[in-house]
């Protein structure tokens, strides 16, 4: 439990954060994790909750900016407490459902979420393409000139709690998107770090193979020297 474990807050001792899971959902269920022998949480306050934001690309800086200006002292805290209570809502939820494709009859579960998204202030914009970028839907062969405009989904930036919002999007793109059947939890015997599994074959066993996968060899290979002297 995590209430046994020595919790590591300052940030001059905190590793960077992990994004290893490839999906924003559970990256951001592992903001706090335990990657080594010491749970750390990268989301103990509003100033830490806006720079894993910021690294994970779920808010631009000009928005965070502006929120800046117009917060008033502890707001950003307390998103930050609401952030890692619905944190927690959510790896319920997936614990619950890892490896089991998701049924229509688990929908009430999501309330939570939900009650967030209504929230949110979403709306579309026609903005540049970014160079380089082909149509997603294109014949083969098909030569005609690909418009140099894109259709997008910004968002209204109201108010600090509006930080929530990507987070809750991320959740959900994860729950409607994704197939739950390859949401698997790292082997590592004391790793806590959850992913995706988008491998060929979804084999995929640990957070990173040069952490948790390289711990696994080399404990099998004490292992093995142990037995041929025995």
């Amino acid at each position: 439990m995590r209430s046994c474990l020595k919790v590591i807050h300052m940030a001059d001792q905190r590793p960077a954060p992990i994004f290893v899971a490839d999906s924003p959902g559970l990256d951001f269920l592992n903001s706090v994790a335990t990657p080594v022998d010491a749970e750390v949480e990268w989301i103990g306050s509003g100033k830490d909750l806006i720079a894993w934001l910021l690294q994970a690309g779920l808010a631009p800086p000009e928005a965070i900016a502006e929120l800046r200006k117009t917060a008033v002292p502890g707001e950003f805290d307390t998103v930050a407490a609401q952030a890692r209570k619905l944190r927690e809502w959510f790896r319920g939820f997936v614990n619950a459902y890892k490896g089991k494709p998701l049924k229509p009859k688990v929908l009430h579960e999501l309330e939570p979420l939900n009650r967030v998204l209504m929230r949110d202030a979403q709306f579309g914009q026609v903005v540049p393409r970014e160079t380089g970028r082909k149509n997603a839907v294109q014949g083969e062969g098909d030569k005609s000139p690909v418009s140099g405009l894109v259709w997008r989904t910004q968002r209204h930036w109201r108010s600090p709690d509006a930080l929530l919002f990507p987070i809750a999007n991320a959740m959900a793109q994860l729950v409607c998107d994704e197939d739950f059947q390859h949401v698997k939890a790292c082997e590592g015997p004391r790793c806590t770090l959850l992913f995706l599994d988008r491998t060929r074959g979804h084999a995929r066993r640990w957070c990173s193979m040069s952490v948790c996968g390289n711990r696994a060899k080399q404990a099998a290979h004490r292992q093995r020297a142990l037995s041929a002297r025995r």
